[in-house]
């Protein structure tokens, strides 16, 4: 089995754009691909097949009428250049159980969910699948833009999707026993330790910020050190004050992961930065007072060296406790 699990991810891991690793985006054309394999997985394992208007592929097993579901599933999509394993894995491995226990009579009924997009890569705002479910999608941001300009609806809808019949998808009030996620680590604990396997306690709280620095661009060869308003130089401080301040708070991670730099030449002082600042937490509390105090922390880097800084809040999604 495990040989098995092995080839069937390797197999789905063709389904990408080019480059290193994994780049499969929601709406795509390898995300349709992926989907068609998915949905080969799902009917080999006896279950009815559908994709509802997020573009979330459902495999569904019937139990006894009126009884209630069990969902398992994770998400296709992968943040670029990933691995072959975070998410897909959360799909294939219910589906191939189900496939093993086909002639065993449950008393419930059973879904596998393989969600579009989880990563929030391709759009600023992630999860449409979930939060489609979850009854909190906000029809706002299908207005949304990717960076070719093209919004979330309108990808949906040349995916073959009807975003407008998002708000039918509530489950709020349905019969839903739990829901389970096998997911990689994505981490280096549990093999430091030598632990085959963990459970989740809480998922953390996210939110993200979009910061602008804005100094004065100039000849790097004719403007002297203290006459500089280097964007550059104010955004490795304001960088470094991140990693400090998360280092320094237990139970909490921030990062930067994302910088554009203009006019971004090898002679030419930086005259603006724009990065983005994702703070995780379990403690929302702790979260939002960190992105609060790390923005103003910033703040005060700009003005100390005569920069402009301004921010906008992208993304918010509240911790959730496992039971």
């Amino acid at each position: 089995m495990t040989e098995r699990i092995s080839d069937l991810l390797a197999d789905i891991s063709r389904h990408t754009a080019p480059g290193a690793g994994v780049s499969r985006l929601p709406f795509t054309q390898e995300h349709r691909a992926a989907l068609d394999t998915i949905r080969g997985w799902m009917e080999k394992a006896g279950l009815t097949v559908t994709v509802d208007a997020a573009g979330t592929m459902i495999g569904r097993r019937e139990g006894p009428p009126g009884a209630p579901v069990l969902l398992f599933g994770s998400h296709q999509d992968s943040v670029r250049n990933g691995g072959m394993f975070d998410g897909i894995m959360g799909v294939l491995l219910p589906v191939l159980a189900l496939g093993e226990l086909r002639d065993m009579a449950l008393p419930f009924s059973v879904e596998v969910l393989a969600f579009a997009d989880e990563e929030g890569v391709r759009f600023p705002t992630a999860l449409i699948g979930p939060r489609s479910l979850a009854g909190n999608f906000d029809p706002a941001s299908l207005e949304l833009r990717d960076a070719n300009g093209i919004s979330i609806r309108q990808a949906m809808t040349d995916f073959g999707l009807d975003p407008d019949a998002i708000p039918q998808l509530d489950r709020r009030n349905r019969a839903i026993i739990g829901y389970v996620e096998t997911h990689i680590e994505q981490g280096p604990v549990l093999e430091a330790d030598d632990h085959p396997v963990g459970l989740v306690t809480s998922i953390c709280g996210i939110e993200r910020h979009r910061l602008t620095l804005c100094g004065e661009p100039g000849h790097a060869g004719t403007v002297p050190m203290a006459l500089r308003a280097d964007a550059l130089a104010g955004a490795a401080e304001m960088i470094l004050a991140v990693e400090r301040h998360a280092r320094d708070t237990d139970g909490l991670i921030a990062t930067v992961g994302q910088i554009a730099v203009g006019p971004n030449a090898v002679n030419v002082i930086a005259g603006n930065v724009e990065f983005s600042l994702e703070v995780r937490s379990p403690a929302d509390e702790l979260r939002r007072e960190t992105a609060v105090h790390i923005i103003k922390t910033c703040a005060e880097i700009a003005k100390d060296r005569g920069l402009e800084l301004t921010s906008d809040f992208t993304y918010e999604q509240g911790a959730q406790p496992c039971d």
